[in-house]
């Protein structure tokens, strides 16, 4: 081969490289930008459905509780917001207190909010605005970014102090603070610890159950048939040794 071929030869591959160069680095720009566009677009779905949902109740400003909702994890660690992050959101949206008609779970989720749904006897943490505004979905932000994300959040058990599970903890205190009259608590007998200590309801709920509102709380515990538990249940004597005194303890076995 001539030293011209050569050199025309050796011309054309850097010229060839240079735009797989060039189509690359375009390609780049465009995977960022439809990944840009998505994120905006789910950040967008999501506050929509969280407007839709605040809007069914009345008497409420739903721009600010959004805006009370978003300071609590925006620009800020993913596994550092802890409960009290919400303290503003609580303020725009207390809880209406509901004497005789408050109803706590634990591990009774679906039964819980199906009996709840049938009628006006009864008022779960998840048929309040907050927790009806946000049941069932998942959001965090990042550091340097205003951005809600419904994406590549951690896990619930991940760390202790990410956004939905902070949110849930703090939520629940409120509700357990607003508790009074006749209280009622639907646990499962399907498990071995009815009571977990573990759980939402006791180490966060009974915890804010005070004598001088609460009159009394009524277990009902769900039965199956695999049922391996009852009313004398362990756990359930740790529950009723924990409740502030005065306070009236009765339990029943419900099947389900």
């Amino acid at each position: 081969m001539e030293s011209g071929e050569i050199r025309g030869s050796r011309k054309k591959s850097r010229r060839l490289c240079c735009i797989v160069a060039v189509l690359a680095v375009v390609l780049l720009l465009i995977i960022a930008i439809a990944l840009g566009v998505s994120l905006s677009r789910r950040g967008n779905e999501f506050k929509n459905t969280f407007m839709q949902r605040c809007e069914k109740f009345e008497g409420y400003n739903c721009t600010e509780i959004w805006d009370a909702f978003q300071k609590a994890y925006v620009d800020r660690d993913q596994c550092d917001v802890p409960p009290e992050a919400y303290d503003s959101l609580i303020e725009a949206a207390p809880l209406e207190t509901s004497c005789n008609r408050m109803m706590f779970w634990s591990k009774t989720k679906d039964v819980a909010q199906d009996l709840a749904a049938k009628g006006d006897c009864f008022l779960t943490v998840e048929r309040t605005l907050l927790g009806s505004v946000l049941d069932g979905l998942t959001w965090c932000g990042k550091r340097g970014s205003d951005e809600t994300l419904t994406t590549g959040c951690p896990e619930w058990n991940e760390c202790v102090k990410n956004p939905v599970r902070s949110f849930w903890n703090r939520v629940s205190a409120a509700f357990g603070d607003a508790a009074c009259g006749d209280v009622t608590a639907m646990l499962n007998a399907s498990i071995p610890t009815p009571f977990d200590p573990k759980s939402i309801f006791a180490s966060i709920e009974v915890k804010r159950f005070k004598s001088s509102k609460v009159k009394k709380l009524d277990i009902v515990l769900v039965t199956e048939m695999n049922s391996v538990t009852n009313c004398t249940n362990k756990s359930l004597q740790d529950l009723q040794n924990m409740l502030d005194k005065g306070i009236i303890y009765s339990c029943l076995e419900v099947q389900k």
